[in-house]
């Protein structure tokens, strides 16, 4: 598969476009987004993420529409462990409900920079490197287990290198400015509490991207299809969070359906040359083990509050 800058350039603008539309129209005037707007608009961006298949299946065939709509599901829904700790952080700064919303945009904005980063990388070395396959393969499967044994998140901000970083340069206030990022507090510049979450929410997302990368080029080695998916799943992040916040307990057994998604995309990996799984039977085992663990969730009640705990233990 063959893509002219030209449309590379044509993509990267629609990019842009939605991120404007999402921007500009989830928003309210209170700056607290309802329920049933998360709900509508969450719904409204994966019919849109969908709708690229057919385009997909018209331009270059149905295997590639396939491995686009598989790479979407998965991109997706580990997206949603990505807002579990998006949740966390916002939380551990006490930033105000009504700021959330611009806080996970830019999240979002830096997250689509770093995946494209990140995807370019990866393909380059893939081609460079063969048996790279194996050790990302490998590197999944070791995550996935983890992530079974250790369902609870646990996030230590201010043991994060970003933060001290931030904190080495610019000093964090205690006080919210509105919306600013950067103060000045007694002749000294200050970074909000909104910005150094920001930071940390780009952190944690590029340590996310080192999952989600090599799960989907175990479905496709097409650069623009893996660019393509993580897009499509990034633009509707913010309503996808909003939409969690209400549900957040009800899906206590999501994360072992998210370990159990890479496990079987790092199996497939280190298993090609033995074992060659369709895109369709992958589309249709990721869809299953996730719809598994919503089922499980709504059907088996949690023995404890089985959310995401944010620690703030002192280094």
């Amino acid at each position: 598969m063959e893509i002219e800058v030209w449309m590379w350039v044509a993509f990267g603008a629609f990019v842009v476009a939605m991120l404007v539309v999402d921007f500009v129209a989830f928003g309210t005037d209170s700056g607290q987004i309802p329920f049933r707007r998360a709900v509508v608009w969450s719904i409204g961006w994966t019919v849109l993420g969908v709708a690229f298949a057919p385009f997909i299946l018209w331009w270059e065939g149905e295997t590639l529409a396939v491995e686009f709509l598989t790479g979407f599901v998965i991109e997706k829904s580990l997206s949603v462990d990505n807002l579990f700790v998006f949740a966390l952080i916002l939380g551990y700064f006490a930033v105000p409900p009504a700021m959330h919303r611009r806080a996970i945009f830019w999240g979002i904005v830096g997250a689509v920079i770093l995946r494209g980063i990140f995807i370019a990388a990866g393909a380059t070395l893939l081609d460079a490197f063969q048996y790279t396959v194996y050790a990302f393969g490998a590197f999944l499967i070791i995550t996935g287990i983890r992530m079974a044994r250790t369902p609870e998140v646990e996030i230590h901000p201010e043991r994060n290198p970003v933060l001290r970083l931030l904190q080495r340069f610019l000093p964090v206030t205690t006080r919210f400015y509105g919306d600013r990022l950067i103060v000045t507090e007694n002749g000294r510049r200050h970074a909000t509490p909104i910005l150094a979450a920001l930071g940390l929410i780009a952190a944690f997302d590029l340590v996310f991207a080192v999952d989600s990368i090599p799960a989907i080029f175990a479905v496709t080695d097409e650069t623009f299809i893996v660019y393509a998916a993580n897009a499509f799943s990034l633009l509707g992040l913010g309503a996808l969070y909003f939409m969690l916040v209400g549900l957040l307990g009800r899906f206590h057994y999501l994360t072992y359906g998210l370990a159990a998604i890479l496990i079987f995309v790092g199996l497939k990996m280190v298993l090609e040359d033995v074992v060659h799984v369709s895109s369709v039977v992958s589309l249709a085992i990721v869809i299953g083990l996730l719809g598994l663990a919503i089922i499980a969730s709504i059907l088996v009640p949690p023995k404890k509050d089985e959310r995401p705990v944010a620690t703030a233990e002192s280094s």
